[in-house]
């Protein structure tokens, strides 16, 4: 299997590129830095978010290989301890925050699908799974605050769906999903973490796990929707 890791300097990134390796998979190892992890089976490749160009040019690139059966998108913004972070009432809602956390996970990952979809497999079992988060479900807030970063997953979400209808024309066995990793020891949780029960804190290594176990176990019957890391389906 050829897969596509985008985030891989990431923590959970990281550790889903080396366990799709362990596995034998043959893994472009995709980040803006273009630095990834060292082990069997991963490509080091650039890829900036934040720039289509970019984006199309890795596609481009990876293109001229075997088909890309797995594309992974592990890449998430929450707060950067430089003035963004979650709100908690909407009086704390801003433009430039809206504007930033959309672009890493709402906008970031539509622009790979744009580029990355069409290099996909017409036939066979094929999966595009983004990193989503249970805060982007409607019907499960009952506390409300975060804002942007629950919009942003929630239109994560949307365009999850609508890339599953899109793509069932194309690929009867191809799979779009959201996965939750839950609350992983990585930057991104760390403000976050001190109510965190000790065995609901995942090291990212075994967050990994659980999602790559995830995804083996999926159906084209799944796309479409969200799932956290034990296979339990999100709602939306």
């Amino acid at each position: 299997m050829r897969a596509v890791v985008v985030g891989a300097s990431g923590g959970i990134g990281r550790s889903l590129a080396l366990g799709l390796g362990e596995q034998g998979c043959q893994v472009e190892a995709l980040s803006r830095s273009g630095r990834s992890p060292q082990g069997p089976g991963l490509v080091a490749g650039r890829l900036d978010l934040d720039d289509e160009n970019s984006v199309r040019q890795a596609a481009e690139r990876i293109r001229s290989g075997q088909a890309v059966d797995l594309v992974l998108v592990a890449t998430g913004l929450l707060s950067d301890g430089a003035g963004l972070a979650p709100e908690k009432s909407y009086r704390q809602q801003s433009r430039a925050a809206f504007e930033r956390v959309f672009a890493v996970n709402t906008i970031g990952p539509a622009l790979v699908a744009k580029h990355f979809l069409p290099i996909m497999p017409r036939e066979g079992r094929a999966i595009f799974a983004v990193l989503s988060a249970r805060v982007g479900s409607i019907s499960d807030n009952a506390i409300g605050g975060w804002h942007a970063y629950r919009a942003s997953k929630a239109a994560l979400n949307m365009l999850i769906r609508n890339y599953a209808i899109e793509q069932r024309r194309r690929n009867q066995e191809f799979i779009a999903v959201g996965l939750h990793p839950g609350t992983v020891d990585t930057p991104l949780s760390k403000p976050f973490q001190a109510n965190v029960p000790p065995d609901r804190l995942f090291r990212p290594e075994h967050a990994a796990s659980c999602l790559l176990r995830v995804l083996a176990g999926l159906q084209p019957s799944d796309s479409g929707k969200a799932f956290d890391w034990k296979g339990a389906e999100i709602p939306a």
